[in-house]
């Protein structure tokens, strides 16, 4: 006699190296549930972030900034965060410039929901943001459309190459100033689901994540068609930044990161409303 019907799940999430390495034990099929089945959706983290407002997919990738705007209909999971431990998105131009400099300037920014253009605004109020794809912003900079960017991803271990200069890496400022770690990514489970789907869909991507991390090689193998613009060196590089032991689970540094940041995002006007992150294990 057959068993129950898996409850299909439809996981949404970014095509990119860090996300592909952590769902490929879910993505391949190495990790398996009698309770849930996966189907997964790709998308640039912004139309995620805009997707999650409507309440749109299941389980999805968001930015630790778009939760204030979702937090009705989602719950974040405690697995799958990346997190900058001293590093993170990155503040650039073509030639060099202090700080103080960018105040009142034109900056591309990835998209006005990313952790990114949050942090930049609790750290400089004042300029003109520019939203432009973020695989386009270097070349909006390059351009003159911008007076600097505001690079995330893979542009973070390659912008040299193009002779741009770093003024400041967001996460290092973040550590230096908060001493934590700075939120970026989140997985977010909606609400109405069963609290056993939402338990077994922690469990499966904590597993994911441990699989990944326990069979390196094939999980980055498989990363790889995913990285753009990069070798397998600086692939290995990005992901061992983005996925670690918060990534496996958040314990109580993540949350406590994350209500900091969001609440200085509402004290600098930025959100609307104080919200309290809620974490489902």
């Amino acid at each position: 006699m057959a068993g129950p019907i898996p409850t299909e799940i439809v996981s949404a999430h970014s095509p990119d190296s860090d996300d592909a390495f952590m769902f490929y034990g879910l993505a391949t099929k190495k990790v398996r549930s009698s309770k849930v089945s996966f189907k997964h959706v790709l998308s640039d983290i912004e139309t995620l972030n805009r997707k999650a407002v409507e309440g749109e997919y299941d389980l999805t990738a968001i930015s630790y900034h778009a939760y204030p705007y979702v937090a009705d209909k989602y719950v974040l999971m405690a697995s799958g965060s990346s997190i900058g431990d001293g590093y993170g998105p990155m503040l650039i131009a073509m030639k060099p410039l202090e700080l103080e400099e960018v105040r009142g300037k034109r900056i591309a920014i990835p998209g006005k929901l990313t952790t990114a253009y949050l942090t930049l605004k609790i750290m400089e109020p004042d300029f003109e943001p520019v939203v432009v794809p973020f695989d386009k912003i270097l070349d909006a900079v390059q351009e003159g459309i911008a007076d600097a960017g505001l690079i995330i991803h893979e542009a973070q271990l390659t912008y040299n190459r193009s002779g741009f200069h770093k003024i400041v890496d967001l996460g290092k400022w973040w550590k230096t100033k908060y001493h934590l770690p700075l939120p970026l990514g989140c997985n977010a489970l909606l609400r109405t689901l069963k609290p056993e789907v939402q338990s077994e869909c922690c469990r499966m991507m904590r597993d994911s994540i441990q699989y990944a991390l326990d069979n390196h090689d094939e999980a980055l193998s498989y990363a790889m068609q995913f990285a753009r613009d990069m070798d397998t060196r600086l692939a290995e590089k990005f992901v061992g930044m983005y996925v670690n032991h918060y990534t496996v689970d958040a314990g109580d540094v993540v949350p406590k990161a994350a209500q900091k940041l969001l609440d200085l995002g509402h004290e600098v006007g930025l959100i609307p409303n104080r919200v309290q992150v809620e974490f489902v294990r």
